[in-house]
């Protein structure tokens, strides 16, 4: 295939890539791209490249007058959305710095290169903390292929000590788990079936190694599992007992309330503000959530887990006597 038999390929990559509604590009631009890539043009032969990309679906429009030239007016996402998409991936905890900027750098290639140089402008990774699991990307990749081939997984789980090093648990063997479903609770978490035990367990992703996609096929799963509900239930990802509460907040609390809970809780007026029975997971991080409401929010019960909650309450204020 010579490279004159190329050259709509070029073309369309060239408008992809150097024009916009702002930055159109004239015919002796592309007319010098071309020549660059070593394929001879004329006028007549970029008119009808045009029309065969328009016939195939390419958004290319003409500026017409003084400066005629042409851009690619729609593409798969428009500017807002990709900075959208990139703010996200900024602030994303599992990923590594270096994977946020490598995603980054990706997103921004559906946009043209002066829409680019704008988003680069306004990359501002944070100083947040991150993971530094490099492999994270491939665990999660592993794990999805285990979901949609029905298969068993199995893989190191660690825990960090203060030094910074890791110490793995059950001394390092291996766990199998029957993968359900990945989801994102300010981390990257895989939620798995015990069939042993009939329940379900979640487990961190950046802190899995050596995961491997077994040919054992997943056990079955019992039907009517609700992945929104359980994410809902179980608080940040922490074990406990699973209860049903009722708190009661002040009014100015009902967007902290909902964010927590989500806008279908049964939330009812009760005096000057409002009460909310819910399921939750008894233990220290629901705790730490209703503690950073102070007096504005009060667990009303049952008895046994206010008393739970009280007796937090002394331990932290212990610390400071």
């Amino acid at each position: 295939m010579t490279r004159k038999k190329l050259r709509i390929l070029y073309l369309a990559q060239f408008l992809t890539e150097q024009s916009d509604e702002e930055h159109p590009v004239t015919l002796q631009e592309i007319l010098e791209h071309l020549a660059r890539c070593g394929i001879s043009a004329d006028r007549k032969s970029i008119y009808d490249d045009v029309e065969q990309l328009r016939l195939y679906g390419m958004d290319v429009l003409t500026v017409k007058g003084a400066h005629f030239g042409y851009y690619l007016g729609q593409r798969d996402f428009q500017l807002p959305e990709l900075k959208m998409l990139i703010d996200v991936v900024q602030a994303s905890p599992f990923l590594t710095a270096n994977k946020s900027m490598e995603l980054i750098t990706k997103l921004e290639k559906l946009a043209s290169r002066p829409q680019a140089h704008q988003l680069r402008r306004q990359v501002y990774v944070m100083n947040r903390v991150r993971t530094d699991n490099e492999r994270l990307y491939y665990t999660v990749d592993g794990i999805n292929t285990a979901i949609n081939a029905g298969r068993q997984v199995t893989f190191r789980y660690f825990d960090w000590t203060a030094g910074g090093t890791k110490v793995y648990r059950r001394g390092g063997a291996l766990y199998t788990a029957d993968p359900v479903a990945l989801c994102v609770d300010r981390h990257y978490y895989l939620v798995a079936y015990d069939g042993a035990l009939g329940d379900y367990r979640h487990y961190r992703v950046d802190r899995m190694d050596s995961l491997t996609v077994t040919d054992a096929p997943r056990s079955p799963l019992p039907e009517g599992f609700d992945l929104g509900q359980y994410v809902r239930t179980v608080f940040d990802m922490y074990n406990g007992e699973t209860r049903t509460v009722k708190l009661r907040f002040a009014r100015h609390l009902t967007n902290v309330v909902t964010d927590r809970f989500g806008t279908d809780a049964h939330i009812i007026s009760e005096g000057d503000g409002f009460a909310l029975t819910a399921q939750v997971e008894v233990g220290p991080t629901f705790f730490g959530w209703l503690f950073q409401l102070g007096a504005e929010a009060e667990l009303a019960g049952p008895a046994d887990v206010r008393q739970q909650f009280a007796d937090y309450c002394r331990q932290v204020l212990e610390l400071y006597r």
